[in-house]
Formats: structure tokens, sequence, C-alpha cells
């Protein structure tokens, strides 16, 4: 049987729909950070308005109370950024990340050689034994072992630290309060093989169908480095319109291209919004360097018309202040200021 060939109005829809910007959702928060991949939050309020756009009863003290239940966990993680994930999923993903991220820092870091880290991990320990401190307390006291000031940042590729709340919230957004993951969560023994393959779910479960390098990319990989899992997968080949191969779910579905897109606002780092995503356009290209670029490494808030970002915004004086990259309809400006409404009552 050939294999479906689909256009990218069809990759742009399903992408949508796996992200659950086609029709907000009725499942659990936790269930919801699964299906988005976990979220990409160096930002804090960005994990905050991604659940808004996505979810449909979310307020702002749901997040928040996940984190100070251990529903939810932050660190560091996929391509050594700060992400939100559900605890189910913590120590698989850290299972399938940690030896690719190690070996990265290796490569990358000059300051002190890999051996010399298990000083640094042992001392690391030794002060978050008691509890989480704040990362410029950790700093001070492993210098005052004679370590590198860098090391405490160093560390975190090497011993699993989450992020504390009430740090990394709404209400206090600087994320600098650091914990020893294995206290703050009952460790679970898992393989590399099993983090990476969950990984791979993850991946084309939030954004597929997509390619392999596309996969790599979001998790910080090369492809030969997840290729050797993703082929004892039983996952199914797809084409794009230009014959390149792309690879889905078994049991994922895709919706009707012609399925209505929603206004719908997006936050700092979406992570739909990445490179990985390209193939859907849903970032056009056009509009990519006014969201990425020198001046604005870490990207803009935006807003989506017809499956696509067409502005950005920002919250200033109580309101949502829009900034169209395109001519907007007067249906759609319409339908913006309703959404835009409902933000600002949120932001209140």
């Amino acid at each position: 049987m050939a294999e479906p060939v689909l256009s990218v109005r069809v990759l742009n829809r399903a992408l949508l729909d796996r992200q659950l910007l086609l029709e907000r959702s009725a499942m659990s928060l936790t269930e919801v950070m699964e299906r988005m991949g976990g979220i990409q939050t160096q930002y804090a309020p960005s994990g905050y308005i991604g659940l808004w756009s996505r979810m449909r009863d979310f307020d702002r003290p749901m997040l928040t109370h996940a984190l100070e239940e251990r529903r939810a966990v932050q660190g560091t993680m996929m391509r050594v950024t700060i992400h939100t994930v559900s605890a189910a999923d913590y120590w698989p993903m850290m299972a399938g990340i940690r030896r690719v991220n190690r070996d990265w820092f290796a490569r990358v870091q000059r300051g002190i050689a890999p051996d010399d880290m298990q000083a640094v991990v042992a001392a690391v320990r030794e002060e978050l034994a008691h509890g989480p401190l704040r990362m410029a307390v950790l700093t001070e006291r492993l210098v005052a072992r004679g370590f590198p000031p860098r090391s405490a940042g160093w560390a975190g590729l090497w011993v699993d630290m989450v992020r504390v709340p009430p740090s990394g919230t709404w209400e206090r957004r600087r994320a600098d309060l650091y914990g020893l993951a294995d206290q703050w969560l009952a460790p679970v023994e898992v393989s590399e093989d099993e983090g990476i393959e969950l990984l791979i779910r993850r991946y084309l479960g939030a954004f597929g169908p997509a390619a392999l390098k596309d996969i790599a990319g979001w998790m910080g990989f090369t492809i030969g480095q997840m290729k050797p899992v993703a082929d004892r997968m039983e996952l199914r080949p797809i084409l794009d319109e230009h014959g390149k191969p792309l690879f889905d779910l078994p049991e994922a579905t895709l919706p009707d291209p012609e399925t209505p897109a929603p206004v719908r606002f997006t936050a700092v780092w979406d992570a739909m919004l990445l490179v990985h995503a390209r193939r859907t356009q849903v970032l056009p290209e056009a509009f990519r360097p006014l969201v990425f670029n020198t001046k604005t490494p870490h990207s803009v808030n935006t807003f989506l018309v017809d499956g696509q970002v067409a502005g950005s915004w920002r919250f200033e004086d109580g309101q949502i202040q829009l900034a169209p990259m395109r001519t907007l309809t007067p249906g759609e400006r319409r339908e913006l200021d309703e959404e835009a409404h409902r933000l600002a009552a949120f932001h209140a």
C-alpha cells in the first residue's frame, strides 16, 4: 500500500489538533501537559498562558497548585532548557536525555572536566540534603568549597535538580530555588531506551506527523542518537507533499484539513513555533524574523488566525495590545478582540 501524502494544510491542522488549539480540552492539567509534550517555561507565565489557551476551565492557581502538590515538575530537560512536565513524565524523560545532555556539556564546556564534576555533584548533594536553596546561595557555598562560580549551574546536568515552588510560578517568576529531584519526587527506575521511546511518543503525540530530524531536534539529539529506538517502534510512515518521509504514531488520527481554526493566543517560547515544527507553517516564514531575532532572542507573544501566526501581543495598562503582522479582516479583528478581552481578564 502506498504511503499517504499530507499537504501543509493537513500538517497544520494536525499540529493545532494535537496542541489542543482547535478546541479547548476538558482533560486534566497533567494530561494536557503530556499531550503538549511538556511546556517550555524559561518565562514562567508562558506555561499559564499556554494552558489557558488549551483548557476549558483553566485558572492561574491550577498550575501553581500542581507544582506545589508535585503533580507537575519544572526542571532543565530537553535541549538543556527549562520545561514543566507531569510528575509521571519526569523520570522517564530524564532517563532518555541525561546521557546526551552530559555529552553535550563535555563538548561545549571548557571550564571544568567531566571527571571533576563528580566532586561538584557530591558537594551539591551535601548542600541540598537538608532542603532547597536559591542558586545564589548554592553558588556561594560551592565557591567557598573551592569550586568555580559556574559549578552550580553545570551541576544540573550531573545531579537531577528541580525548580521548587513558589519560584518559577506566575506569582514569583524567577525560577531560582533548587532542590534534589529524588527528594522532591520518588525516583522511578527507567532505562535510557524506555525514556527515549516515551520522548518520541510525546513528540509525535504533540507535534506529529514529523521527520526524524524534527523529533531529534526537539529532544536535543542527533538522528543517530535516537534512530535505533525509533526503528524498533511501530511508527506509521507518511510522505509530505514534497515526498519527504514523515512518521506518526499508529493510533494517531488526522483532522479534516478544512476544520476551522479559532483565534488563539500563545506566549513566548511556545514550542510549536520552533524550527522543529516548521513543516506545518503555523509560523509563516515571512514572519519568523519578527518572532525570533537577535533583538528578541526569547521570541514574542503571538496570536494565531486561521491556524497561523498573524501578529504579536502584549499586556499593558490592563489590556491586550495587538500588533498585527498582516491585514486583518473585520471578522478576524472582532474574534481577536473578544479573545483578547478574555486574556486580559485572565491577567487581571
